[in-house]
């Protein structure tokens, strides 16, 4: 894609290789990017942040010929993409709704309405919005405590695999170099 291509993809909210287009269902399954790279495509594809996570989808690339350890990694990847886009998913969606809750019920007890005479939305002040954000903080710690182990012990096996595969990659280069120097 030229220069001005992508800049246009960009603008369009698109990714930097082309244009892509993904959603996520509320209920936690993937509904799947709607696009696909085409088949030469050698890179992986980044899509804009779904509107529900907030995350950004990545469509992995996969090698024409991926060793079984690869297939692993990039699976690997995959699951923990589509874990993490269902937790957050699920975690903003029921954040926005306490919240909705919390303002409504506040304005409620203050005896007002939710929009104003000239159809403004009203709003809490900073104040009041943080007795919410603490609530909600104490009530999902133990969520995100086991969020944040998980998501630790997911991307030290990534690393640990994509080591491996770096490591597999270097010995299978050295092996061809020294091959075709014992060839001329």
């Amino acid at each position: 894609m030229a220069a001005g291509g992508a800049a246009r993809a960009l603008r369009a909210g698109g990714c930097r290789y082309g244009r892509f287009s993904s959603s996520f269902s509320g209920g936690g399954e993937r509904a799947g990017p709607r696009f696909r790279p085409p088949a030469g495509s050698r890179r992986d594809w980044i899509g804009p942040p779904d509107r529900r996570s907030n995350l950004r989808p990545v469509i992995f690339h996969v090698p024409p010929r991926e060793s079984p350890l690869e297939r692993r990694l990039r699976e690997l990847r995959e699951e923990t993409q589509a874990w993490n886009q269902r937790f957050w998913a699920r975690q903003n969606t029921a954040f926005q709704r306490e919240k909705e809750e919390f303002i409504y019920s506040r304005l409620k007890a203050k005896g007002l309405e939710t929009r104003d005479e000239t159809g403004q939305k009203v709003t809490l002040n900073a104040e009041e919005m943080a007795d919410f954000y603490k609530d909600f903080l104490r009530k999902n710690f133990r969520k995100h405590l086991h969020y944040n182990r998980d998501w630790y012990k997911r991307n030290f096996t990534i690393t640990f695999l994509m080591g491996q595969v770096a490591l597999v990659r270097a010995l299978r280069w050295l092996r061809r170099k020294t091959t075709n120097a014992g060839n001329q």
